[in-house]
């Protein structure tokens, strides 16, 4: 590990004023459970961290509108474990038990869990050429080991996917990111846009400026209906997801009155697709539907080979979750 710079913020002010100085060299650390593996290996060499732990960005609170607002630092354990997320939203609950180990989850953090890095064996490889590492370096990945690899919104020049259980969840319930410039601005920025897609400068992976730091994550009120989350995965627990699918479904009078739909492990962010939700909107669950909305979701799907699996394994797993959360039974 190369040697850095350390400060501890008491404020958030003081976070981001520290965090400004030394522009896109510098790293807030809360849980470090993503950040310091990546330090040791120097995959990131930030010249400066800034230890936000001390700043009051805690609690779990109800927003005037009846949503919920979560604070940057609430840990994972502690964000799946919360009565009101149990209750209102659990579909991510059950997205963040889904991820990484207890211990983890005990450490981990709600902002740093949306930022964590890709696990792209050629990113953590640093005697490989990676454009997230080194823009201009090349894609190792293409035409190499695939198996974890984006089949939708990746680009030549990278197809890494997104780890995170907790985003897919949060991007299906339509959740804002709180964050605050050094300037003192604050900004509400919809998960929907806050990834960027990898496209020619794959190393930008969000809209975040250098310096600006997740306050807290925003969520509508809570949308009703069946939750569902469903990781497929190489084992158990302790693996990120191959294919990973949350619903929100309301029904009403045999139709679906709602449906919010997000995948993980098949794109480079938290994927939705709006058109797939109006095709299914309004609709009378049947597997010839079902069908037709894989279909539509999977239209630009590509593989790599290695990842191929991917695509019928998406399909497999959209037909389930659509089928257990409008009472078709898990056999559709």
């Amino acid at each position: 590990m190369r040697s850095f710079d350390y400060a501890r913020a008491n404020s958030v002010s003081e976070a981001t004023s520290e965090a400004s100085v030394s522009a896109d060299k510098a790293r807030f650390i809360a849980g470090g459970t993503n950040l310091l593996d990546l330090m040791k290996l120097e995959v990131m060499t930030p010249e400066k961290l800034v230890d936000i732990t001390r700043l009051d960005l805690r609690d779990i609170t109800p927003t005037e509108d009846g949503g919920l607002r979560i604070g940057a630092l609430v840990t994972n354990s502690d964000l799946a474990a919360d009565a009101t997320v149990r209750r209102d939203y659990a579909v991510l609950s059950r997205a963040l038990l889904a991820g990484a180990s207890g211990q983890l989850r005990n450490k981990a953090t709600t902002g740093g869990n949306l930022l964590q890095r890709p696990r792209c064996y050629y990113f953590y490889d640093t005697a490989m050429p990676c454009n997230k590492r080194d823009p201009g370096s090349g894609c190792s990945a293409i035409g190499g080991a695939t198996r974890l690899h984006a089949i939708l919104g990746a680009s030549e020049a990278c197809i890494a996917t997104h780890p995170s259980d907790m985003a897919v969840a949060m991007q299906v319930l339509g959740a804002q990111v709180e964050t605050e410039r050094a300037s003192g601005e604050g900004r509400l920025i919809p998960l929907a846009e806050f990834y960027e897609l990898p496209g020619d400068t794959p190393h930008i992976e969000t809209v975040l400026e250098p310096g600006e730091l997740i306050t807290a994550v925003i969520l509508p009120p809570p949308p009703g209906g069946t939750h569902v989350y469903r990781k497929v995965r190489d084992r158990a627990s302790y693996a990120f997801a191959l294919v990973s699918v949350a619903a929100v479904i309301g029904m009403d009078g045999g139709r679906m009155a709602r449906v919010q739909l997000a995948f993980g492990g098949i794109a480079p962010r938290p994927w939705r697709s709006a058109e797939v939700e109006d095709l299914l909107q309004g609709e009378a669950p049947a597997p010839a539907l079902f069908d037709r909305a894989a279909d539509l979701l999977l239209a630009d799907a590509r593989g790599q080979g290695g990842n191929d699996f991917k695509i019928p394994l998406t399909r497999r797993t959209l037909r389930a979750v659509l089928a257990e959360a409008t009472g078709m039974g898990d056999s559709q």
